[in-house]
């Protein structure tokens, strides 16, 4: 646990240090849990979401795009659910007077059970070398058997418990656990309470007058809420989906962990319209097409994981996480979940407006139901950026510290480095630059030495160095450095681009899921 802290730190000052994320109003001692993107960050975030949208909606002939208002009707949000049932389970520290979620510290203990069975997978892993089975051996292995069951064990009574709005019986669980407060070590808890999630504010010129408002929670009721106007005016036919990025807002009372839970946040989302009785397939269907879309980026099978929901939300008949391997652990990064017709059935009957699709196949009307998506940005955007981060042992006896991004994301494609500020190395450089930049981003670097600044753009996560030097001069050739593999090679300028392309084209990753 020692080693994840260490290494999550070291992920949280690298993004500062190289312009990824900063805290918010930090001059201010800044706001917890907002952050604000810096010059790369901003990149990295633009090209996750492009990457996303490229997936999700132009390459797929029955998804459209949406982008909704946040400002939207209170009544929305009385028919989706979250006024009367948008709550977090608290429970405070009597000692440390530290408030937690109380499934958190559940899905913590349960956490650490699984860093058990880790722990035992590396240590049969080295012990049985190429012939090591992991399947089998998280089958039969007594010990490990045991950690799944009561992990398993821990999490379906969780989840039963508040499925019926049982607090009681939470609290029983963390003490029958013997969960300590993290910061105290404190076992003296108070009952576990609900609390609602929902910013509030007002519209209106004057307190008497002002309506009543919420900043939205999430981004899909303005997909639910203009179904008909984007289905009749796209003449879109059942199956198809609308899908929306845009920023939600959340009052997260235990907000931690970085990046991965804030108070103001964006979502990807993507909602899709079906026909009822046909969910099962569709939920198989975008199970296995969403986690083919996180294994293009090449960032390792082993991290990612689904997790079946012990507890289904109200409107659900079936739900799914993908789950990646943080520094801290496997968390949530995208859920699936079957939503049956509960959205477009609510809003109708709040509205008192027809929400319902003419089959002109079946000859009747209905009310679709919706199969979902939904990606946290900010997290997918963790997700990438500490996998990438690594530490490298070099056949010199030196280290180097390289955030090895998947190419087609990384803010900067290339940097052009002048191998001296004379002898027009500058003004060759700039040309390549300005012939470059109207398909890359790149970026002119001529301080220090060029050793020093291969190892900038590693940590800075630029795919290629290209270096002009005084041989350029004479045939128009450059040396380009990979940074994955720190090979150099020389090439023609003219054919950079081409070079350059054939790496960071989301045609080529994105073309890993067909």
């Amino acid at each position: 646990m020692a080693k994840q802290e260490d290494n999550f730190k070291k992920v949280i000052s690298h993004a500062k240090e190289y312009g990824y994320v900063f805290q918010s109003s930090e001059i201010y001692d800044g706001l917890s849990a907002v952050y604000d993107y810096g010059q790369n960050g901003v990149e990295l975030k633009k090209n996750i979401r492009e990457y996303w949208w490229k997936a999700m909606v132009q390459l797929n002939d029955n998804i459209v795009g949406l982008d909704a208002a946040i400002f939207m009707h209170p009544t929305t949000w009385k028919a989706s659910g979250h006024v009367d049932a948008f709550n977090d389970p608290l429970i405070d520290n009597k000692d440390s007077k530290k408030r937690y979620r109380a499934d958190v510290l559940v899905e913590d203990y349960v956490a650490k059970i699984e860093n058990k069975i880790e722990k035992e997978v590396k240590k049969a892993a080295k012990r049985f070398g190429d012939s090591f089975d992991k399947k089998q051996f998280l089958e039969t292995n007594q010990r490990v058997v045991e950690y799944q069951e009561q992990a398993t064990g821990i999490l379906k009574r969780l989840g039963q418990s508040l499925e019926k709005e049982d607090l009681v019986d939470v609290k029983k669980l963390i003490e029958e656990l013997d969960i300590a407060c993290p910061m105290s070590g404190s076992k003296n808890w108070t009952d576990v309470k609900q609390f609602n999630l929902m910013f509030g504010t007002k519209l209106g010129a004057n307190a008497e007058s002002a309506m009543d408002l919420y900043l939205r929670p999430e981004t899909a009721q303005g997909i639910f809420v203009n179904f008909l106007n984007v289905q009749k005016s796209g003449r879109m036919k059942i199956p198809f989906g609308i899908a929306q990025t845009g920023k939600a807002f959340r009052n997260e009372i235990v907000a931690r962990q970085f990046i991965f839970r804030m108070r103001e946040f964006e979502q990807m989302e993507m909602q899709f319209f079906i026909q009822p009785g046909t969910q099962k397939e569709w939920y198989e269907k975008w199970k296995e097409n969403r986690m083919k879309w996180h294994l293009s980026l090449g960032m390792g099978e082993d991290n990612y994981r689904f997790h079946d929901h012990e507890k289904l939300a109200h409107y659900a008949d079936a739900a799914a996480d993908i789950e990646f391997r943080f520094p801290f652990g496997f968390k949530e990064l995208e859920g699936i979940h079957s939503r049956t017709d509960f959205d477009l059935g609510s809003h109708e009957k709040f509205s008192g407006k027809k929400l319902q699709y003419f089959d002109p196949e079946l000859n009747k009307n209905y009310v679709p139901y919706v199969l979902e998506t939904s990606i946290g940005l900010d997290r997918m955007f963790l997700a990438v950026f500490s996998n990438s981060l690594q530490e490298e042992e070099l056949e010199n006896n030196t280290t180097r510290t390289v955030l090895k991004l998947p190419a087609v994301l990384a803010p900067t494609k290339a940097a052009i480095l002048p191998l001296v500020k004379k002898d027009g190395l500058p003004d060759i450089a700039h040309a390549i630059i300005e012939d470059l930049r109207w398909d890359f981003n790149v970026k002119y670097d001529e301080k220090d030495a060029v050793g020093r600044r291969y190892r900038r753009q590693d940590a800075n996560g630029t795919p290629f160095c290209i270096t002009v030097d005084h041989q350029t001069k004479e045939d128009n050739t450059v040396t380009i450095r990979h940074r994955d593999s720190m090979e150099q090679e020389r090439v023609a300028i003219a054919d950079l681009k081409g070079i350059i392309s054939k790496e960071v084209d989301m045609r080529s990753w994105l073309l890993k899921m067909k």
